[in-house]
């Protein structure tokens, strides 16, 4: 099923990178009972981003949980070569893959080798990436992921440029097209970042680092109703 016609609304996205691996099932559980519906697992190789970070154990060890709940797991891939790891993800269970623009020399055959696994997939830009390449790609992409941060650490601050950004590919990309957040996201910036026009909001330490996880989420879901 197309994630537009999913989707409900606008959909934040819990990311377990800020989690409590100690407790990643009950989080991840608690979390479903309070109405999350897709999981963002930052993908990380020590090379295009220092940490090394989560990959496809944690994939398939999630996504029975998510998936009994009607959700979707969607990775980040943070790492220099996304193709190699498509097939790895989709057997954990991946619903959706977005791989960096700056990591790949030819983006379109990423695009295909995703597909090839059906897998939704999306493209990622760092802050200072040209929003030109997405806007070209756009009729082969599900989504469009801005970073609104430099990607590698979670607790960092909302870059204020993100929000024209988002404003811009939402004037220039297909309706079809869903447009991503990822980094900074909290209380006071969330609604004003759907109404920028990103539907996939991506929250980290805003929900994991707090006491009440479930509020947390409840807030911002509530925040972009």
């Amino acid at each position: 099923m197309p994630w537009r016609d999913w989707i409900r609304g606008a959909e934040v996205e819990p990311s377990i990178y800020a989690a409590d691996f100690l407790r990643l099932g009950e989080q991840i559980e608690t979390l479903v009972a309070a109405g999350a519906r897709i999981f963002h697992v930052d993908v990380g190789d020590g090379r295009f981003i220092s940490p090394v970070t989560i990959g496809p154990v944690i994939v398939k060890a999630i996504a029975p949980v998510v998936r009994a709940a009607g959700g979707r797991v969607d990775c980040h891939l943070m790492i220099d070569d996304p193709a190699g790891q498509l097939e790895q993800l989709a057997e954990a269970g991946a619903d959706s893959v977005t791989f960096h623009r700056e990591a790949v020399d030819e983006p379109e055959a990423v695009i295909a080798a995703a597909r090839a696994q059906d897998l939704a997939v999306g493209m990622a830009l760092k802050p200072e990436t040209p929003l030109e390449p997405a806007v070209a790609l756009a009729p082969q992409l599900d989504l469009v992921l801005v970073m609104s941060v430099h990607p590698g650490f979670s607790g960092q601050e909302f870059l204020p440029g993100a929000m024209d950004r988002i404003a811009q590919l939402r004037e220039r990309l297909p309706d079809e097209t869903l447009i991503g957040v990822d980094g900074g996201v909290k209380r006071d910036n969330v609604a004003g970042v759907h109404a920028a026009g990103a539907e996939l909001i991506v929250a980290a330490s805003a929900i994991f680092h707090e006491d009440d996880i479930a509020a947390a989420y409840t807030g911002l879901a509530r925040a972009v109703a």
